[in-house]
């Protein structure tokens, strides 16, 4: 072999060798000692609930208008002069027609017939799902209800406008991020670190819980009611509920 090609390859070799011997063994500015703790990355995680609550500012009504007969034909006939004088009580009173939709509209067979051939007899129900923005009249919207010819309230749900439903929101976010706080603090000072900051937030499992009324507390409240005075609905807060997941980061104590 040439004795300049002999050379310039064992130089090369000897350069490679030392070059793979600093990296099996380095302890420099380019890499890190597994032994080195201030070099390792600490953070405490934790998922947190958060609540809040508020007066309710708006409401929903479910009323029916029920029909029979012996023809089907004659029973949405029933339902839909029903609808015709419903509507009229409840946009004389004051609200819009955007505020009263049809939430459920079925004709069938009555069950206790379908058996008998000899006899037929048609149910209808249409029900309706009023909006209230002013929740002191839910009582009235009732009582012109049924005086137009809804023949049961089924459901009164309390709950909150968008507006108002955000801000109650930012408050439950708030407690959340409180309890989140509190209970990094309890992990840090048992594991002998200390917080130095969120690293990263997110929300989940955001929620709100309107108040309802049931029929029975609806009807003890009618019954202890004046006479001529608006049907009594009791009220109760609304609920917003959220939790946080926050993942803080954390620094030897």
């Amino acid at each position: 072999m040439n004795r300049k090609l002999a050379t310039a390859v064992g130089v090369a070799l000897l350069v490679a060798l030392a070059g793979c011997s600093g990296l099996v063994g380095s302890t420099g500015s380019t890499g890190v000692d597994a032994g080195d703790d201030s070099a390792l990355d600490r953070n405490i995680e934790v998922t947190a609930d958060g609540e809040a609550t508020a007066e309710p500012d708006r409401a929903t009504i479910r009323v029916a208008v029920t029909a029979t007969g012996n023809d089907s034909g004659a029973v949405r006939d029933e339902l839909a002069a029903s609808d015709d004088e419903v509507r009229a009580a409840l946009t004389d009173w004051g609200l819009d027609e955007d505020d009263i939709r049809t939430d459920r509209y079925d004709v069938r067979e009555s069950y206790e017939t379908r058996d008998d051939p000899e006899r037929t007899r048609y149910q209808g129900v249409h029900r309706y799902a009023i909006a209230v923005d002013d929740v002191d009249g839910v009582g009235e919207v009732i009582d012109v209800a049924v005086d137009a010819g809804a023949d049961e309230v089924q459901r009164i749900e309390f709950g909150l406008s968008e507006e108002r439903e955000r801000e109650v929101r930012e408050t439950a976010i708030e407690n959340a991020m409180a309890n989140a706080e509190d209970d990094a603090s309890v992990l840090a000072d048992s594991s002998g670190l200390e917080i130095t900051g969120a690293y990263s937030v997110s929300t989940a499992n955001a929620g709100v819980t309107p108040y309802r009324v049931s029929d029975a507390a609806m009807a003890a409240e009618s019954d202890g009611a004046d006479a001529g005075a608006a049907t009594g609905v009791e009220t109760g807060d609304v609920s917003v509920q959220v939790s946080v997941n926050v993942v803080y980061a954390a620094e030897q104590a």
